[in-house]
């Protein structure tokens, strides 16, 4: 629709409704635009009249309702570096307190974990005081001496970059994916073809061991694992170079807490991989954890306790009672 402008001079312009300087007159205009003579009303021609500036104030018009010109918008390839520079420091973050992918390399955790599959691994709990607990997947940083025969890719330019930002899995760190078996103050061992016992208790490792796997091929331990590591093993006991065959090392196989990056919690890649990793409900099994052994002594020691404290007072007013009435005889 055309639309006129102010002229700044006053009569001609003057309507009888009392508008000025409008788009055009609403003399029974229909609703396409028409006037009840069904023509189009247009605007004025010529130069020097009282409504053609040369200038147009409505939506198309240089000038806002206020007479201020209008924001320009910017051009999307101006804004374009803006938002992938955004967008790579949102990765950045996200990857370094939130989650950060991994890449599978071996078989040592079939069929829990396949090689090439891409897990996702929470970050930000351990920030908050979270501590690596039994029976999760966990990726901790090589502590020395486990990968050293292991060769690890070379990645070009490009995938360095898209791995330290977060986009790719993490290619050329040294660092290793297994479960946790048992923690800080816990006592594990297996004998040979049997099953791993933890605390005392024996493991039905079925749910998660690789389809004809053995809990372990040789005898180990019992091991006590000192507070603050854990004890690691692959699902593929066969095929995994974990906790048991580092015992010569620093650590005695244990890991410490402070080298895990985190959980691994799901599947993501491929899509028909897809699935969660839940802790085993072995590791919930009741009489687990081994400061539970002294748990039904609380129950006859208190009462004996609380006893004990209550008398106390009764034998010492009984006694000072005595002595005055001997004092008075």
């Amino acid at each position: 629709m055309a639309v006129g402008a102010r002229s700044g001079q006053d009569g001609p312009e003057d309507r009888a409704d009392g508008a000025r300087g409008e788009n055009v007159t609403e003399e029974n205009t229909n609703g396409d635009g028409t006037s009840s003579s069904g023509e189009r009303p247009e605007r004025t021609g010529g130069t020097g009249g009282p409504d053609d500036t040369g200038t147009d104030t409505g939506d198309g018009g240089e000038h806002g309702e206020n007479g201020a010109p209008p924001r320009k918008q910017r051009s999307f390839w101006k804004e374009l570096p803006l938002l992938i520079g955004i967008a790579l420091i949102l990765a950045l973050l996200i990857k370094t307190f939130l989650v950060q992918a991994f890449s599978i390399p071996s078989e040592s955790m079939m069929n829990t974990l396949k090689k090439g599959d891409r897990v996702l691994v929470d970050k930000l709990t351990p920030w908050f005081g979270s501590e690596p607990e039994r029976g999760e997947v966990v990726v901790f940083h090589d502590p020395g001496g486990w990968l050293e025969t292991a060769e690890t890719p070379k990645p070009n330019a490009i995938q360095k970059f898209l791995s330290f930002i977060g986009l790719m899995p993490s290619a050329e760190e040294k660092d290793l994916i297994k479960r946790v078996i048992a923690v800080g103050g816990d006592t594990v061992s297996c004998k040979e073809g049997g099953k791993v016992v933890l605390n005392g208790k024996e493991l039905d490792e079925t749910a998660y061991l690789y389809p004809g796997s053995v809990p372990c091929q040789d005898s180990f331990g019992p091991i006590k694992v000192p507070q603050d590591r854990i004890w690691v093993m692959g699902d593929n006991r066969q095929n995994s170079l974990d906790s048991r065959f580092h015992q010569e090392l620093p650590g005695g196989g244990t890991i410490a807490e402070d080298q895990v990056v985190g959980r691994a919690v799901v599947v993501a890649w491929p899509i028909t991989r897809w699935a969660t990793l839940p802790v085993p409900d072995v590791f919930d099994q009741p009489g687990l954890d081994p400061a539970s052994a002294a748990a039904p002594a609380a129950p006859a020691a208190l009462p004996a306790a609380a006893g004990l404290a209550g008398a106390l007072p009764l034998v010492l007013w009984r006694r000072k009672k005595r002595a005055t009435r001997h004092t008075a005889e």
